[in-house]
């Protein structure tokens, strides 16, 4: 079987992240097409690669060779993006959040059933393989039944400007803490029923950030339909580093995932302030073989593997949590999620 074609929408740094990983990791892929609105930095990922520079998925699509794309522009581009490259038979991976509404991961979905393609989105922390090794222990029913997660992720930096517009972005809790809303319910089993969300913006002034409605730090209650309970934080920016964990309790006993150490090495110089450790600085860091395994796992998927990564329907429910939340806030109220199940 000849190698599976992949074009890359979005030269961003998770895009560029992506297309190294398959030319480096993958053997059963190749880059041959690099999409992004900048031409410079479309013709520089693409350099590196072996792949052609366009400057929209349509050219590509008619000047490459092309089997499968990877998306990852902003947010409120994914669902037009994904129709057209599912409507001219390509695979899609989509980086998350999926999308702004569960309207348009429907739209996106309805696409690749249409088309008999894979669609697959970017929930990095399914491949990680301390997660995976966490859920494989709870489904084995090593902590009994799970009553309580919790998650968080903690950026270092600003997302970008586009994100400060919620009705761009959806917000933190979309660019930030939508792999948490994923976890719990990948951990649980179960699906979030009512959600309850205190926002609040510390940093956006001095960061120059004067968008309505924009917030730097979040805390997220769940209630899920196995009757365990939730909750989810975010920060961002975080100065002191990168910071992705989750606890699992269940009936016998209690499962940690991560920590915010980087590496087990401990410096001692100055014995009046004692040691120091260093700590995850960024994302590709954190998750660097979570990355590899999942692009792995979907050229598999695209060559006729079993798709076993989250689909439509796990990106759409983690797009209407993020909703859902987001109107808590903004209506000071808990709010129901119509019609989740266990």
């Amino acid at each position: 079987m000849p190698p599976t074609n992949v074009c890359l929408i979005g030269a961003g740094r998770a895009g560029a992240l992506h297309a190294t990983n398959v030319h480096r990791y993958v053997p059963d892929a190749r880059m041959t097409a690099i999409v992004d609105d900048d031409a410079a930095r479309a013709a520089d990922v693409a350099a590196g690669l072996d792949a052609k520079p366009f400057a929209t998925l349509a050219a590509a699509i008619a000047g490459a060779d092309i089997d499968a794309v990877v998306i990852a522009t902003p947010t409120f581009t994914h669902r037009d993006l994904a129709v057209e490259a599912l409507e001219a038979g390509l695979h899609v991976f989509c980086e998350k959040p999926m999308a702004l509404s569960a309207a348009e991961c429907d739209d996106m979905s309805h696409a690749a059933a249409a088309a008999g393609r894979v669609l697959q989105i970017g929930y990095v922390r399914r491949y990680q393989p301390e997660f995976v090794e966490a859920f494989a222990r709870i489904a084995n029913g090593d902590i009994g039944d799970v009553t309580m997660v919790k998650s968080l992720t903690r950026g270092p930096g600003l997302p970008p400007a586009w994100a400060h517009d919620i009705a761009l972005s959806n917000g933190m809790l979309a660019e930030v803490n939508s792999h948490c809303f994923d976890t719990v319910r990948w951990m649980t089993g179960s699906e979030v029923t009512r959600v309850y969300a205190e926002v609040a913006n510390h940093k956006g002034e001095r960061n120059g950030i004067t968008v309505e409605g924009f917030y730097d730090t979040a805390v997220v209650t769940l209630r899920f339909a196995s009757d365990a309970v939730g909750v989810v934080d975010g920060v961002c920016p975080a100065q002191y580093g990168y910071d992705a964990r989750v606890e699992v309790i269940g009936t016998e006993g209690l499962i940690t995932i991560g920590d915010t150490l980087g590496m087990p090495v401990l410096t001692c110089v100055d014995r009046s302030v004692g040691g120091t450790r260093p700590v995850h600085k960024t994302w590709p860091e954190r998750f660097s073989w979570g990355y590899v395994h999942e692009i792995t796992g979907f050229v598999d998927a695209v060559r006729g593997g079993e798709m076993n990564g989250p689909d439509g329907v796990d990106g759409k429910r983690a797009v209407e949590i993020v909703v859902a939340a987001n109107r808590s806030w903004q209506e000071t109220r808990p709010v129901e999620l119509v019609g989740a199940a266990a």
